[in-house]
């Protein structure tokens, strides 16, 4: 049933072509925006809320990363939080660093309160960190394991009526009645800058029709990056891999390769 609702959101999000609408950071902009192309969406990267309000009136979801925050960026995400609400879309937050500084824990705990429909996409030390637990962290890379952020997820989804999902080895997509585990993906992943930020763009994608869990991207982009990793020799050749991966992937290979445990 899980696999038929991911290869039914991939067809629909290829059908469909959403926008979405991503407020993200310097170093991914790029790398979102094909990824998205690449899947069948459609980006934009708008910052500007002299438009904001009208972009929130058609866009099918806001993503919003603090990777690179600053005093600018954080009353233009604040007000496209205020859009989302006021159109009734999800946002995808991914709250980069949180826990390595109190500007990113603080802006992240404060843009997860504000949404009225929220999806947090995180590595295991900045959900732990999002909860208010002690975290292990490296800047914005993760010290703890995936499993060890379930508690701190589940606390996550009952305070600000939210899905998670945690990020790593193992992928845990955490909502009110479910907890879903995934072991797709590959080791020379995290070695390429930015690609838990490309999950959450993708995320945004899969929310635009109609998947609030989070489960559909983090499976497809597992399944991408295993598929990308067979062809690659180092972290250059995979990122480039991985789009050609999200853009050929198929239902029959989805659903062969998925590794999931309800």
């Amino acid at each position: 049933m899980l696999i038929e609702q991911i290869t039914n959101a991939l067809q629909a999000v290829r059908e469909q072509k959403p926008l979405v609408v991503n407020i993200t950071n310097y170093v991914v902009m790029n790398n979102s925006a094909n990824a998205l192309l690449a899947l069948g969406a459609s980006p934009i990267m708008a910052h500007s809320k002299q438009e904001m309000a009208e972009m929130m009136s058609f866009a099918g979801a806001l993503v919003i990363n603090i990777g690179t925050l600053d005093s600018v960026w954080t009353p233009r995400m604040d007000f496209a939080v205020e859009q989302a609400n006021a159109n009734g879309k999800t946002v995808v937050l991914d709250p980069v660093g949180c826990g390595a500084s109190q500007l990113r824990t603080d802006t992240s705990r404060r843009i997860a309160q504000q949404a009225d429909r929220l999806i947090i996409r995180a590595n295991a030390s900045e959900i732990i960190a999002l909860a208010g637990e002690q975290a292990q962290s490296k800047g914005v890379d993760a010290l703890d394991s995936s499993e060890a952020a379930l508690g701190a997820a589940k606390f996550l989804v009952a305070e600000y009526n939210a899905s998670v999902v945690i990020s790593g080895e193992t992928d845990y997509i955490v909502t009110a009645d479910s907890v879903t585990q995934l072991n797709n993906g590959h080791a020379m992943m995290p070695y390429v800058t930015g690609m838990g930020c490309t999950l959450s763009a993708l995320t945004g994608a899969f929310v635009a029709v109609g998947d609030n869990s989070g489960l559909a991207a983090a499976a497809v982009l597992g399944v991408a990056g295993e598929i990308a990793a067979e062809q690659s020799q180092g972290p250059g050749s995979l990122q480039l891999n991985i789009l050609d991966a999200l853009y050929q992937l198929d239902e029959e290979t989805l659903t062969a390769r998925l590794k999931l445990t309800a």
